[in-house]
């Protein structure tokens, strides 16, 4: 890949949750009407199948349809999707050639729980790299653990040309460096919001993470006014981020849901964790998102 192509795959990946029904199959009605909603929030890249949208608890038949459906409604944006979650070998390579026919412009790899073996990490990555002709993203995915990847592995496998990227979920910034200094052409991506500002401005290409599924427009607007130069702004836009995310944090990813339901599309909080929003927190979304839609934050 050139350099151009590289940097084709950095900047904002909106997350993808996932709508169920009451008896909790997946709202596929619902999941369509989200797509168009991410879309119009301006965001350049959109991440289906990811654990915001509770991955490992669909089937890959549920997967694939998801990605499909991202494919079809997302009017030409970008779309990467995890494509490594079945349990064996031969169904990662079942899982791997399904989701490339997709349309989605990049697979993601989950770490699979080898960050304590780094050496069976990088042999595995690279044998399951062979079945796609797509560019690959990697995920520290914390269902998975122990999930880190340590920076000299990431460094290796960028060198083979098939990795274009890491969703580092480290959550520090020495490790965010370490990786940021082997990651030539490709892009380290940021999932934790508070080092967020930070990471950036030690050289991250992105973000990916978790207050995107309902948010989209403020990290897009972070993105382009940092990438101009103007820091003040991107630094006062941030500190409405972080007001996000803590809204956010208890009752994830059903606050979520319930933001984007503000927002004007048809989603139930329901997820297949159980999760229950009491009416106090019900009642702290709403009061969040009246302040944040009067404010130009969201809609």
């Amino acid at each position: 890949m050139t350099k151009e192509e590289y940097k084709s795959f950095s900047g904002v990946y909106a997350l993808m949750l996932t709508p169920f029904k009451e008896d909790l199959s997946v709202d596929y009605e619902v999941y369509k009407e989200y797509v168009e909603f991410q879309v119009a929030t301006g965001v350049k890249h959109l991440f289906a199948i990811c654990g915001t949208g509770e991955m490992a608890e669909l089937t890959l038949d549920e997967r694939e349809k998801l990605a499909k459906l991202t494919y079809e409604y997302a009017g030409g944006v970008p779309i990467v999707a995890t494509a490594n979650l079945e349990p064996s070998w031969f169904a990662q390579v079942e899982e791997v050639k399904r989701m490339s026919d997709t349309g989605v412009s990049g697979l993601v790899f989950v770490t699979k729980g080898m960050g304590n073996d780094p050496e069976r990490q990088y042999t595995y990555l690279c044998e399951l790299a062979q079945y796609t002709a797509l560019p690959i993203f990697l995920y520290e995915f914390p269902g998975y653990k122990p999930s880190k990847m340590e920076a000299s592995v990431y460094g290796r496998l960028v060198e083979t040309g098939k990795f274009i990227g890491i969703k580092d979920t480290t959550s520090v910034m020495p490790t965010i460096k370490e990786k940021i200094a082997v990651q030539g052409d490709s892009n380290v991506l940021q999932a934790n919001i508070p080092y967020l500002f930070e990471a950036y401005k030690a050289g991250a290409r992105g973000v990916m993470a978790t207050p995107t599924s309902c948010g989209a427009g403020l990290f897009q607007k972070m993105w382009d006014e940092f990438t101009s130069g103007d820091m003040k702004k991107a630094e006062e836009t941030f500190y409405n981020i972080i007001m996000l995310d803590n809204a956010i944090d208890s009752g994830f990813n059903s606050s979520a849901k319930y933001l984007v339901n503000l927002q004007g599309v048809n989603m139930d909080p329901r997820n297949r964790h159980n999760t229950v929003l009491s009416p106090a927190r019900l009642q702290s979304l709403r009061v969040y998102h009246d302040w944040a839609k009067a404010n130009g934050q969201l809609s």
